[in-house]
């Protein structure tokens, strides 16, 4: 019943890889080396004090930046945002590093989690590493910049402290906890959790390390690994170099794959006997978190989850027509955010979502007809980034060559089925019509060998 703290425990332990690991000089990896950082203190479990109750949105006072020197093609980037609207809501702004190394460092990835416990639903936010926004006390640079900037200058808050304001400026977001976390921590969990499945929807290319005990810096250590497509029980190893990789692929792509991972991490923790794990993992990965965030207030986040599914965890992404491509005077590559488009989205991300709850009031079931395995959790990890909630169930066979959709539903809906085909990337020619009154589920769908799984989530936001 603890399965919000799953959620949040577990999400905090995914986003450790916010920096690329070391590789071999063939390869275009890139190092950053940096000061040390004084100003955060290792994250310690409370003791003796009561579950604290997560505090409202504080009204917090928009920083004040000296006018900067910019380029008028980016003017409007400067300017500052008013603050997201949203009710009951908690904000994560959650972090990676590898704190090992005892130097400052970039955020090379930013997500967000809005948890909003009364309507049973968690929006995550993938913020790109080269947003060009104005930071506070420094001027406009990449937003990856800014823990950096806040653990040298001495920002109130350090790092976390910058990271915070300038997202509220630039984007208007009022962050509440954040947590920066080890990617050896990340590993061990996974592991600890006796691997996980993800469902790699569309097939992944990169560099991949040929064993972890191998020198990172020999190129000869290195080959090309393909994943995918299917549901691929990764352990913690290839499960963080499926989140962090992007030589061959972007930053929006990496985010994306974030979110699959920390999808799968939960699945996995609900369908395995993990309640009793919890102070063990708490305990074990304390020393790779730096965090505001109790143990106590992860737990008392636990009613959120009493029916939380894939279907409630909504993912967000600042990519596509939210960013416009530019090349700063210094020849730098970085993405101007479009405000208005940007402020629409979390809107959305922040509030309940009527389409959501609407897709939730009927049940799709699975039955995998195909020859290949897996191909029913592909399926059903696309309707649930839509909203849907799904089961699952044996086909009579496995030869079944065309996939089909079943609407067993009195009133037979065909604005209701054609958003689900579009979801599906299935044609009108794949619908079939059988009313049922006494079936136990509304919809069913038959996956075919003509199947197709790739599909990008931000399209499928409900």
């Amino acid at each position: 019943m603890k399965k919000a703290a799953y959620l949040l425990l577990l999400i905090t332990f995914l986003l450790e890889g916010c920096l690329d690991s070391p590789a071999p000089a063939a390869l275009p990896y890139i190092f950053v080396t940096a000061p040390p950082h004084p100003t955060l203190t290792p994250f310690q479990p409370s003791r003796a004090q009561p579950s604290p109750t997560l505090p409202p949105i504080p009204a917090t006072v928009t920083p004040q930046l000296p006018p900067p020197t910019i380029e008028p093609a980016v003017a409007i980037a400067a300017q500052p945002q008013p603050v997201i609207e949203s009710t009951d809501s908690t904000t994560f702004l959650l972090l990676g590093s590898d704190l090992r190394s005892g130097s400052s460092f970039r955020t090379d990835s930013i997500l967000i989690a809005v948890v909003r416990p009364k309507d049973g639903q968690v929006a995550l936010l993938s913020v790109p590493r080269d947003l060009w926004v104005n930071i506070p006390t420094v001027g406009m640079q990449r937003i990856n910049t800014a823990y950096q900037f806040g653990e040298l200058n001495a920002y109130p808050g350090g790092g976390a402290g910058l990271l915070k304001d300038t997202l509220l400026y630039n984007l208007g977001i009022q962050i509440n906890h954040t947590a920066l976390v080890d990617f050896d921590g990340f590993r061990r969990i996974v592991d600890t959790l006796g691997g996980v499945d993800i469902p790699v929807a569309c097939p992944y290319t990169d560099w991949h390390l040929i064993s972890p005990e191998l020198d990172p810096e020999n190129e000869n250590n290195w080959e090309l690994y393909t994943a995918g497509p299917g549901l691929i029980h990764m352990d913690g190893d290839l499960a963080l170099w499926y989140a962090r990789s992007r030589k061959k692929s972007s930053d929006f792509d990496r985010g994306r794959r974030q979110q699959e991972v920390i999808r799968a991490i939960y699945a996995q923790a609900l369908r395995t006997d993990s309640i009793g794990r919890i102070p063990q993992l708490y305990n074990d990965f304390s020393s790779t978190i730096i965090t505001d965030l109790g143990l106590d207030a992860i737990l008392g986040l636990s009613p959120l989850a009493l029916h939380l599914s894939n279907a409630d965890i909504r993912g967000y992404y600042i990519a596509g027509d939210l960013v416009t491509p530019w090349t700063t005077p210094g020849g730098a590559y970085v993405l101007l955010p479009n405000h208005q488009a940007i402020r629409a989205m979390l809107t959305e991300a922040h509030n309940p979502s009527p389409r959501q709850a609407e897709r939730q009031s009927f049940k799709i079931e699975i039955q995998n007809g195909s020859f290949i395995d897996g191909w029913d959790a592909l399926a059903a990890e696309r309707l649930n980034y839509a909203g849907y909630e799904t089961s699952y169930a044996d086909a009579d066979n496995r030869q079944h060559a065309q996939t089909l959709l079943y609407d067993l539903t009195p009133d037979q809906d065909r604005t209701r089925t054609a958003s689900m085909l579009a979801v599906l990337g299935l044609p009108d020619s794949a619908l079939v019509s059988v009313p049922d009154v006494k079936a136990q589920v509304q919809y069913v769908l038959i996956v075919g060998a003509d199947y197709q799984p790739c599909f990008k989530p931000s399209e499928l936001t409900p």
